[in-house]
Order: C-alpha cells, then sequence, then structure tokens
C-alpha cells in the first residue's frame, strides 16, 4: 500500500523502504530514525481490527438485563379485528394485544417491542395479522414487555 509516499510496511516485509521523494528530501540520518520509528508504529498496532457487533447481538443483551420474573407465550388469533372498519384495524389489534397481555400479567403497565409493533403493522392499516405468536415478559418492577414468538 502506498500512502503519503511512504510504504507501509506488512508482516511479509522484513525491510521497510522510503519512497524516492522522501529520499530526495532527508538526510540520511533522519531516514535511518524515520525507519526505526515507523517499525515501531506497525508493531504497536493491533493486528487484527475488531468487528462491530452485529444489530441483533444488542437486542439480545437489552432482553437479558431484563431480570425476568414471569415469562409466557401466547398464540391470539386477531379474527375479531377484522371486525372492525378498515382504518381501524391495525391501531384495534395494538390495543387488544396490549389489553390481553394486561388480563394475563395482572398489571397496567404494558409496552410493545419494536418487533411485535412492526409485526402488527407490516401489511398496513388495514390488514393487521390474523393470527400471531407472542411471549410476554415480566421484570421485577412489574413492567411487562411483549416481544413476538418463535414460530408464525
Amino acid at each position: 500500500m502506498w500512502m503519503t509516499g511512504k510504504k507501509v510496511a506488512l508482516e511479509e516485509d522484513a525491510d521497510i523502504e522510503l519512497s524516492k521523494e522522501t529520499e530526495i528530501a532527508k538526510p540520511e540520518d533522519e531516514k535511518a530514525e524515520s525507519a526505526e520509528e515507523e517499525k515501531v508504529g506497525l508493531e504497536s498496532e493491533p493486528k487484527t481490527p475488531e468487528t462491530p457487533e452485529a444489530p441483533g447481538v444488542e437486542e439480545a443483551e437489552e432482553e437479558e438485563e431484563i431480570e425476568i420474573v414471569e415469562e409466557k407465550f401466547y398464540d391470539l388469533n386477531l379474527r375479531r379485528i377484522w371486525t372492525a372498519p378498515r382504518e381501524k384495524r391495525t391501531p384495534r389489534a395494538v390495543r387488544y394485544v396490549r389489553q390481553y397481555a394486561a388480563q394475563r400479567m395482572k398489571t397496567d403497565n404494558v409496552s410493545l417491542s419494536e418487533e411485535t409493533n412492526s409485526l402488527l403493522w407490516n401489511r398496513g392499516i388495514s390488514k393487521p395479522p390474523r393470527k400471531i405468536r407472542i411471549r410476554v415478559v415480566k421484570d421485577k418492577e412489574g413492567k411487562v414487555i411483549v416481544f413476538p414468538g418463535e414460530g408464525k
């Protein structure tokens, strides 16, 4: 690799050579010092760069931070939501899922995860899913979070 007129040393390269432009500009003593500094600088750098974590890993860590007191899986049939007018179906489905989780977990502090919300809103306001599987988690503070369950 060539960067700013200097050759970057790789692991296979035993010696480091400066380009012709820098040899003309620098006296002999400075060349030796700069070559030693480059060797030291390259050895101190880590060989493998750290890769960023995948988004799914961060979500799993957030779920692990919650101290789970109770966890239940439910299959909800949303057929009665379809009796509502077209433009009110998905908002009604969201309210129904909140109400269902509140009744089953005996608390009013219910929130839907982003995944569950996107699952309900995936096909728009007039076509919520007919059936969904949810995982309801209650933490030690009494807060209930609704996650999508595996499967459907």
